[in-house]
């Protein structure tokens, strides 16, 4: 929980180093049970708007969590020895966050690389 607690606090806007996977789909499980008692909020107090899609919780939730989210997703991609910007994947219909989600669920390579210390090797200290 810690590790959630930091990349929504302190590693903010964090685009560098490296996040393990259990780091990433923490924070990413965290998100979504968020997002989903924003949703809960909303369509308990009538805020929800068909039209929009939105929700004024929902909305709060999604803007404000956007920046750390990517941000995890960054250095969970550098962990792989990746480049951030292969999150442009997202944007390729279907293939694309298929191949993403690879890349997250992938280890991350063993000792130090280019973007930083093993993640793992770093919290056991």
């Amino acid at each position: 929980m810690e590790k959630v607690f930091d990349a929504y606090t302190k590693k903010y806007f964090t685009f560098s180093g490296r996040a393990s996977r259990s780091e990433y789909w923490l924070c990413f499980a965290a998100y979504i049970l968020l997002y989903i008692i924003a949703l809960i909020l909303d369509m308990s107090f009538g805020l929800w708007s068909e039209e929009f899609g939105v929700g004024t919780f929902s909305g709060i939730v999604a803007v404000a969590l956007f920046v750390p989210l990517y941000a995890v997703l960054f250095r969970r991609l550098h962990d792989t020895n990746r480049a951030g910007w292969w999150f442009l994947l997202i944007f390729v219909p279907i293939i694309g966050g298929i191949a993403l989600l690879v890349m997250c669920c992938l280890k991350g390579t063993d000792g130090d690389n280019r973007f930083g210390p093993n993640p793992l090797l770093a919290d056991s200290e």
